[in-house]
């Protein structure tokens, strides 16, 4: 087998390990066995979490870079205006999310003073549904699918896209069992009217009924 092979592997297989434990550090199960550890230095650890993650991705990328290689697909000519309306959609995604979600809950910093790990990220800690969270249920999520997307993609590109956009989703899943578990029925019935990443139930219902977005409660 060629060394260009075994280095595509070994990425590969540094990226799962990656986001396994990416994952794995913000399950349920773990998080409520570090909380029992810790109690109320606890608030640290969504700070941690970051951190952590931040150090690890870092030499990641960088070995993905060094593996970098002549473009298999290049945006050019009528594709540009494809890779342009790609990258107006991640800034209106990434702002419209921005209007829901707390940055600093996010960043762990709301937590170093409340001591809470939250399922959602909004400021009032409540199941929001407005805004572009009644089109998508995952605005940040499906930003970042389609920046890694709008790039031009050699081999390792690819990979690192590939494996990335299947955490991102699987990520979504395993979330959402989170979310279910705090709101219930009230969080099946937001999935059941909303989609995840696509629009395409919110396209469906404003064919049916003018387009009007999908509210929770009263």
């Amino acid at each position: 087998m060629s060394d260009i092979i075994m280095k595509y592997l070994w990425l590969a297989v540094f990226l799962i390990i990656w986001c396994v434990v990416h994952s794995a550090m913000i399950s349920v199960h773990f998080t409520d066995y570090v909380k029992s550890k810790f109690g109320r230095k606890f608030r640290f650890y969504r700070l941690f979490f970051n951190v952590v993650a931040a150090a690890s991705l870092t030499p990641l990328g960088l070995y993905a870079y060094s593996m970098q290689s002549q473009p298999i697909f290049h945006w050019e000519g009528y594709l540009r205006i494809c890779q342009i309306i790609m990258l107006v959609i991640v800034v209106l995604l990434f702002f419209a999310g921005a209007r829901h979600y707390s940055i600093l809950q996010l960043l762990g910093i709301r937590q170093l003073k409340e001591g809470i790990l939250y399922n959602v990220l909004n400021e009032h800690t409540e199941l929001d549904t407005t805004g572009i969270l009644g089109v998508i249920r995952h605005p940040w999520y499906a930003a970042v699918i389609v920046l890694i997307w709008a790039r031009s993609l050699d081999a390792s590109a690819i990979l690192v896209n590939v494996i990335f956009t299947g955490y991102l989703v699987i990520g979504s899943f395993l979330e959402e069992q989170k979310l279910i578990l705090e709101f219930g029925e009230k969080y099946r019935e937001y999935q059941r009217k909303v989609s995840m990443f696509v629009p395409y139930k919110w396209l469906k219902k404003g064919a049916d009924n003018d387009g009007d977005l999908y509210q929770a409660g009263p």
